[in-house]
């Protein structure tokens, strides 16, 4: 078990976006990096919720995933206002009613993953200066209406803006802030997870491309 869920949800593993998620990963020590592009599965939630789809093996390993992490990071480009279609079809399949949240008699939703911490990165072609009047819609739909909405209560956006445009200098500085919060995540997740089994044992005794 990993103490990090890395969830890379684009579709290209050449793109900036996953170069992303393996220098996060490679920083923290203790992640896992869930590329949605190597995974079998069918995306669209084909009769919404009144039927379940049968889930298929890629599918279970990720949701067990997903129960067993600390922490939980989205690596997405911004595509069209919102999130790639791959990583919109794994939310869809894999985060279900009763298993990752639930509705409670009142009507008040209560999210069902035990991650404490989360992460948004977030690549856009978009300069930082146009995003006061394109807005950024999948940062909300990510970081509010998808992580915490299954309970992870602390999640953190940062933001890279104008790749298409982007030096090369600018580029590796993005690459360097990932490896940053990776390394520090690591950290925290390692002491935590020291400061359980410390808990347990006195109760016992590539190519990188310049685009999104």
């Amino acid at each position: 078990m990993s103490s990090a869920l890395i969830i890379d949800g684009h579709p290209d593993a050449r793109s900036l976006s996953a170069e992303v998620a393996r220098r996060y990963a490679a920083a923290h020590g203790d992640a896992r990096i869930l590329a949605l592009r190597d995974l079998v599965f069918d995306p669209s939630l084909r009769f919404g919720y009144r039927q379940r789809m049968e889930l298929e093996p890629d599918l279970i390993d990720a949701k067990r995933a997903l129960a067993e992490a600390a922490t939980v990071v989205v690596v997405t480009p911004l595509w069209w206002g919102s999130v790639p279609a791959l990583l919109k079809g794994f939310f869809d399949r894999a985060l279900l009613p009763q298993q990752e949240y639930r509705y409670t008699k009142l009507g008040l939703v209560e999210g069902l993953l035990p991650a404490r911490n989360g992460r948004l990165l977030l690549l856009a072609d978009t300069p930082w200066f146009l995003t006061p009047f394109t807005g950024l819609p999948a940062q909300t739909h990510v970081a509010r209406g998808t992580l915490r909405f299954c309970g992870i209560r602390s999640v953190r956006t940062t933001r890279m803006l104008g790749v298409k445009d982007a030096t090369p200098a600018r580029i590796e500085s993005w690459l360097a802030r990932a490896e940053s919060l990776g390394r520090r995540d690591g950290i925290r997740d390692r002491g935590r997870g020291a400061g359980t089994q410390a808990m347990a044992a006195e109760a016992a005794s590539s190519s990188v491309v310049a685009t999104s």
